[in-house]
């Protein structure tokens, strides 16, 4: 497994993000909460774990506030940490109905930049970055982890040489946009539902 993460507080965008990122990537999103037991109050992160390194396909964009709980670095091509304006995060969780303590609790934690902070621990500098979703509309927040993901991949390869699948569109370009040589896969990802173009 080697894949693009995305992590933040509840409220700074990933949900709809990360569906936007993978589809630029033409790989599949994957909730971490999805491989979590429904109803329980703590997470028990190595069951979860356990799941996901059955279920994850190998190329796969993963986002949660659990990223760095359940994923480690050699698994990670690239994380990316959404990070959204207090005042402003506030509002969307009051927005969802988020009880008072649980809202502080979450504005708290990313005023100090805790999720950063682990995301930084766990996977390290190089493959961690953070983007303010705060004025940003999704499509420009995906559009930029897209471009950085890819110069990840690319360095990380140490080489010049990419194999894409097939309607990785902005992939393709920002591969591109890098001088890197593109070769065109005739295998879909697992988990998109298309077939060989």
């Amino acid at each position: 497994m080697h894949v693009i993460g995305i992590c933040g507080t509840p409220g700074t965008g990933k949900k709809t993000v990360a569906p936007l990122v993978a589809g630029l990537l033409g790989v599949p999103a994957l909730s971490i909460n999805s491989f979590a037991p429904r109803g329980e109050s703590e997470v028990e992160t190595g069951e979860v774990r356990k799941v996901l390194l059955r279920r994850v396909p190998p190329r796969a964009v993963l986002y949660g506030h659990l990223l760095p709980h359940v994923l480690r670095k050699p698994e990670a091509a690239f994380v990316a940490v959404l990070r959204c304006e207090p005042n402003v995060l506030r509002s969307r969780l009051a927005a969802r109905g988020y009880p008072e303590r649980k809202v502080k609790e979450n504005v708290e934690a990313e005023l100090i930049g805790v999720l950063l902070s682990e995301c930084a621990g766990r996977f390290g500098d190089a493959l961690v970055r953070d983007y303010d979703t705060t004025a940003a509309s999704p499509k420009e927040g995906a559009g930029a982890i897209v471009e950085r993901s890819a110069r990840n991949l690319l360095e990380g390869a140490g080489s010049a040489l990419a194999v894409i699948p097939p309607g990785a569109t902005a992939l393709r370009a920002a591969l591109h946009a890098l001088g890197c040589g593109i070769v065109e896969s005739d295998r879909t990802p697992p988990g998109t539902g298309a077939g060989p173009r």
